[in-house]
């Protein structure tokens, strides 16, 4: 019964809104879930549906964040007694400092999404890329167990750092497993960001590449192939993520302030690992 695949949604919706916000890699558990929990609808569909889900995540970044990334918002002036829309030229800046961070992996994707998924896009890159990165972060958080991030509020980012946690976030758009809040992360904790600060500027990263990511995905797609099935199936799983993405942010936003990232290290090490010996000894394809 096809309608089976709107319940493996749910599922796919989990772990997506788990797993794009904390520095896990949302591809190497969408990879070893579609082992067992697998999509029985097109391979085209199937391509739209994990990446598009992805803006049910998205939309619980904008409802968390709405304050911080809103550049109109309306206050009281007291001639008129009346709010007005005013212009807050601080979240103008963050917007323009977010874009130059999105500029690397924008370029990349555009022109060269259809190669990477070719070349990269297979459980040995991401099994790799899980531990090194795992291991990445243990070594970092050691390195700064004593330091001070100089970094601490967002108008310090400056239009270079912007850039360069951006060259960051193209590592992970070339090889999946990296990690795309991982990459981040560790790029703006490396630079001199606080946890917090990093991980913030990591969800305001993912507003514009997301969007940009499903908006492609949505442009190449053959809307013939899809019926009810197919699109409750992403209405679902987008609902799903959202509604996850919410709980796990507002964790993870929590946890980071008395913990750090060495944890999800350790996970992503024993995650590769796992990827690696499932698809070595049980899936000869």
């Amino acid at each position: 019964m096809q309608w089976i695949e709107v319940f493996k949604a749910v599922l796919f919706g989990i772990i997506e809104g788990i797993t794009e916000w904390l520095p896990v890699s949302s591809t190497g558990h969408m990879i070893l879930l579609d082992e067992f929990v697998t999509l029985n609808l097109s391979e085209q569909f199937k391509s739209l549906f994990i990446v598009v889900i992805q803006l049910g995540a998205i939309f619980a970044v904008v409802l968390l964040f709405w304050q911080n990334i809103w550049p109109f918002p309306k206050k009281f002036n007291p001639a008129t007694g009346k709010k007005q829309i005013t212009v807050d030229k601080s979240i103008i800046d963050l917007w323009l400092k977010i874009l130059v961070g999105c500029v690397p992996a924008g370029i990349i994707g555009l022109l060269f999404d259809e190669q990477i998924d070719a070349l990269f896009y297979n459980y040995r890159t991401v099994a790799i890329m899980l531990i090194l990165v795992g291991i990445a972060f243990i070594i970092i958080e050691n390195y700064n167990k004593n330091r001070r991030a100089k970094i601490v509020r967002s108008d310090q980012i400056t239009y270079k750092i912007a850039l360069i946690i951006g060259v960051f976030q193209l590592i992970a758009a070339v090889l999946p497993g990296t990690s795309r809040s991982g990459a981040t992360i560790l790029g703006g904790i490396l630079i001199g960001l606080s946890r917090t600060l990093a991980a913030e500027f990591t969800f305001y990263l993912a507003i514009p590449v997301m969007f940009g990511a499903s908006a492609l995905k949505m442009f190449k797609m053959d809307y013939s192939l899809m019926g009810a099935v197919e699109w409750t199936t992403l209405l679902v799983g987008m609902l799903v993520a959202f509604a996850v993405s919410y709980l796990i942010i507002n964790f993870l936003m929590n946890y980071i302030r008395k913990n750090d990232f060495k944890v999800f290290g350790f996970y992503r090490i024993a995650l590769g690992i796992l990827v690696l010996l499932y698809f070595s000894f049980f899936n000869v394809n």
